[in-house]
């Protein structure tokens, strides 16, 4: 009778241990992958390779599964435990993106808020105008905003359905812009930063008066510590906001919820919308590329009220996918 392996059962048994050492360092390197992906979500670090993987570690956490499943193959019951152990680690830090927020519930009514980066000259006009016409959006936000782009918004019919805006349009990235429904007053162009960061506020009825912020600091390729400077002193900006009255911020932070600077944000009275609504990630770049979108790098920030509802959608010409938001403001207190 054959055995298998040509008669010589020791050669069956090195096979074996071969395969069972490669399955070994297989799962732990997995494993390791799935701790490292951990590491990054936690890490302040303003090391340029760092932070640009920081933007995968979803991905990299989700390494530990398959460690976890190839332990058990081989019936490594303590590197199986290390890596379920990993996996419960990493889920922990992704759960709050898809169970929502039970918070600030917000008393008012709702209103529809659209963010969108428009790739210079890149985006068809006529597309966003009609999804604007379409989900009933009273605030807009947009990044790279051209003075060619504002008359191509205007006569695709931009002006008539959001009648009030405050912008800075500017060459390639620089430009900012808000689009609204309601009148817009106070309006600021804060100073110092490399790309144009707005605010302004509207007079929203049966809300009252809400500050709006467009915002863009530079993504990290351009350099990590002027990254980082940026996304603190947009913190700065935020805490200053009048705490008597909501807020909304659209814009391209140029990071994901895996980047602690982008979640330091987070930590007073500002809440992600996809976060607040359960909305899980929401990828929105690259969409120029023969693959999807990898990474959720365009956020719609709430103080004083919360995110109900949160999508992308899709909108040709452009590098990133819109967010649209559902947003139930307190109603001012009289």
């Amino acid at each position: 009778m054959g055995t298998g392996c040509g008669g010589r059962v020791w050669l069956c048994g090195v096979r074996s241990k071969v395969v069972r050492v490669g399955v070994d360092v297989l799962a732990w390197l997995a494993t390791l992958t799935g701790a490292a992906g951990i590491a990054l979500h936690f890490s302040q670090s303003s090391s340029r390779l760092l932070v640009l993987v920081a933007a995968g570690a979803p991905y990299l956490m989700s390494s530990a599964l398959v460690g976890a499943v190839a332990f058990a193959a081989v019936r490594r019951w303590i590197g199986a435990a290390v890596a379920i152990v990993v996996v419960a680690a990493a889920v922990w830090t992704q759960t709050p993106l898809y169970t929502g927020d039970s918070g600030d519930s917000g008393d008012g009514p709702a209103v529809r808020v659209m963010q969108a980066n428009l790739l210079f000259d890149g985006a068809d006009p006529r597309a966003l105008v009609d999804e604007v016409r379409a989900r009933n959006i009273v605030l807009l936000t947009v990044n790279e905003l051209t003075p060619a782009g504002v008359e191509d918004l205007g006569r695709a019919g931009l002006d008539q359905l959001l009648p009030h805006r405050y912008l800075s349009p500017g060459r390639t990235a620089t430009g900012t812009g808000i689009w609204s429904s309601y009148p817009l007053s106070e309006t600021v162009e804060f100073d110092g930063f490399v790309l144009n960061q707005l605010s302004a506020t509207a007079a929203i009825p049966d809300v009252g008066p809400v500050t709006v912020y467009a915002f863009h600091p530079v993504p990290p390729v351009y350099g990590t510590h002027v990254w980082a400077d940026e996304l603190s002193r947009l913190r700065e900006i935020l805490d200053r906001s009048p705490a008597s009255r909501p807020a909304i911020v659209g814009g391209d932070f140029n990071a994901t919820y895996d980047h602690a600077q982008y979640r330091s944000m987070l930590s007073g009275r500002f809440g992600d919308a996809a976060e607040q609504s359960g909305a899980g990630h929401l990828v929105t770049y690259p969409t120029d590329k023969r693959w999807p979108p990898l990474v959720g790098i365009d956020h719609i920030l709430v103080a004083g009220g919360r995110a109900v509802a949160t999508e992308t959608v899709g909108l040709p010409g452009a590098d990133h996918r819109a967010l649209v938001a559902r947003i139930h403001l307190n109603r001012e207190r009289k």
